[in-house]
């Protein structure tokens, strides 16, 4: 329960704690939240409080509110000093770049940043990151993919530049699966990597043959002929990225474990570019096994 007192915010809520004296009640002097539209699902505010609990960061909020492209120029405008940081969803990656004094070199990049956060030093200033990038990063290392060479990426979207920004080896394979014709701010990006660029049709699963690991950005209803996707051989770990998350194993997800592809779960990169918001947002480093387990409790509950 938010409560205003004197002008102030609050947390908590009023009456006896469980030892039955006054339940303390916390002045809010830092304000983040997670904005987009949809946005009633989203996790963030589990992440987020998590790690605020586990910092001690007792007069730190984080909320969730529904905001879409025609409402965020008013929303951002009102916002006072108490706010540190904003995650943001879909839609709002790509107009929040434009909110921002400055731009990371990654958000710049991939054209999208799904952070933004206050300066220190001038509270007229945001910077716009990507972090993103690191939760990709991230979930596929933890899934046994710790250097990316050749990459399959199904959709050609913001999400999409994102996975193309996770490559670092220099001139390596990028295979874009798409419906139609290939974005071209995510063409441009990874021909300014230097990466060796193919273009195949959706449900043309030849390539992924020959690669590290493959990304899905594009829903999972989407993803055509998995009967195709290949059988791993050999040692050399491979892995399936799914985005998605909260809806259960997706198909692509089924298909790929099926023919000896190790799963990288979108709930891990959900965690992980969460704890880079979070360090970027109170300047202290993210608890990761407090907001892993809170993610897990989380999404326990989503499924009974």
């Amino acid at each position: 329960m938010v409560l205003r007192q004197q002008g102030q915010v609050l947390i908590g809520t009023p009456g006896e704690s469980r030892d039955g004296g006054p339940r303390e009640v916390h002045r809010v002097a830092h304000r983040c939240a997670v904005w987009g539209s949809p946005i009633e699902h989203s996790l963030s505010p589990v992440l987020h409080r998590a790690a605020y609990a586990a910092l001690g960061l007792e007069d730190w909020a984080y909320d969730r509110r529904e905001v879409d492209e025609a409402t965020f120029p008013q929303a951002f405008a009102a916002l006072d000093e108490t706010w540190h940081g904003l995650s943001l969803t879909m839609p709002l990656k790509e107009v929040a770049l434009a909110a921002a004094a400055t731009v990371t070199p990654i958000a710049a990049a991939t054209g999208a940043a799904n952070t933004l956060v206050r300066d220190v030093g001038d509270a007229s200033r945001w910077t716009a990151h990507n972090t993103d990038v690191h939760g990709m990063t991230m979930a596929l290392r933890v899934a046994g993919c710790a250097d990316l060479s050749s990459l399959l990426v199904v959709g050609s979207g913001a999400t999409a530049r994102s996975a193309l920004a996770a490559v670092t080896s220099p001139k390596a394979r990028l295979v874009l699966m798409v419906r139609d014709r290939v974005r071209p701010e995510t063409l441009a990006q990874a021909e300014a990597a230097g990466l060796r660029v193919e273009v195949v049709a959706m449900g043309d699963w030849s390539a992924a043959a020959a690669v590290d690991a493959v990304v899905s950005t594009v829903p999972p209803s989407s993803v055509p002929a998995l009967e195709l996707l290949p059988t791993v051989t050999g040692s050399r770990p491979r892995v399936v990225l799914d985005v998605v998350y909260g809806s259960g194993t997706t198909p692509l997800q089924r298909a790929a474990r099926a023919r000896g592809w190790a799963i990288a779960e979108g709930t891990d990169m959900l965690l992980h570019q969460a704890t880079e918001q979070v360090r970027l947002m109170t300047g202290q480093p993210a608890p990761l096994h407090a907001m892993a387990s809170a993610l897990r409790d989380a999404l326990t509950d989503r499924a009974r």
